[in-house]
């Protein structure tokens, strides 16, 4: 399990919540700080350098080692026998967050609340490592001091399924979550009519059913297989009109975790983040977890 932390307070509801999952996986915990400083420093003119306070890169060095030994301590002490190691690494931070990431089960990373509505910002570094990994990547929102930041009392896994997608690894990690928290899955497909249909006034009322019927039928035979491998988990299905990204927004309130695929891009300009996941990474108040699929 590896965990980015930033420096921002924010960075601590990841690292607990990666915490208590590296526990239920019985796998240890490496917290990582990468130190990015341009390559090229922004100099201003001579005349300009007088009273300019330049940041003391060892102070801040200090400053990051101290908070991730901290951090390390405190989960110890909360999580007995927890193996918890710490880095402090330079370079661009999403390519070094993926290299961590190669060889982890999950990494976890943090988002800022921004403004007084629930919505969360994942930042440059965030979008640039998912693209640049395969490696699964669950983002944790900051949490108020009430709420529970860990997986210990699960209530759901929702998962958005593509019926048009390869869904097999993004269904994998969604049951496996759920067998492990010992919890159900609520698998959610939102679909809309042909935009042509709009235009027949005619169209017999069945049809709308039909169709529904049918993609219900297709969404139960995508899940038949993982249903058989994992019978202790519970699964709901939710087969609904309207836009997939708003539907999986909605079926996820109070979930303990959401899912969704991106489509694996070999392109030399990196990943893709298709609508539907990019619209639940900043809206879900609940961790999300982004999967990699072909």
């Amino acid at each position: 399990m590896t965990v980015g932390l930033d420096g921002f307070p924010e960075s601590r509801a990841p690292a607990e919540w990666a915490a208590w999952e590296a526990v239920l996986r019985e796998a240890p915990l490496r917290l990582v700080h990468v130190e990015e400083w341009p390559l090229i420093p922004s100099v201003p003119p001579v005349d300009h350098l007088v009273n300019v306070e330049w940041p003391d890169i060892d102070e801040f060095r200090r400053q990051v080692d101290a908070a991730l030994e901290e951090v390390s301590d405190d989960l110890r002490r909360r999580h007995a026998g927890l193996a918890v190691s710490a880095r402090r690494l330079t370079g661009r931070a999403a390519a070094v967050l993926a290299v961590e990431a190669a060889d982890s089960q999950l990494l976890v990373l943090g988002s800022r609340r921004r403004g007084a509505v629930q919505r969360f910002v994942v930042g440059s570094v965030g979008t640039a490592t998912i693209g640049l990994t395969d490696t699964p990547v669950v983002f944790v929102r900051p949490q108020d001091e009430a709420a529970p930041i860990s997986p210990e009392h699960a209530g759901r896994v929702v998962v958005g399924v593509d019926l048009h997608e390869n869904a097999d690894a993004v269904l994998a990690f969604a049951f496996g979550e759920a067998a492990r928290r010992g919890c159900g899955v609520r698998a959610v497909h939102g679909w809309s009519l042909p935009f042509a249909f709009s235009y027949a006034p005619g169209l017999d009322p069945g049809v709308r059913q039909e169709v529904a019927d049918g993609i219900a039928a297709a969404l139960g035979e995508r899940l038949r297989p993982w249903r058989e491998r994992y019978p202790s988990v519970k699964v709901e299905e939710r087969v609904l009109v309207g836009a997939p990204a708003e539907q999986v927004l909605y079926e996820a309130a109070g979930a303990e975790l959401v899912v969704v695929g991106r489509r694996i891009r070999r392109a030399p300009v990196g990943g893709h983040l298709g609508h539907v996941a990019h619209a639940v990474l900043h809206h879900a108040t609940a961790p999300v977890a982004v999967i990699a699929h072909d």
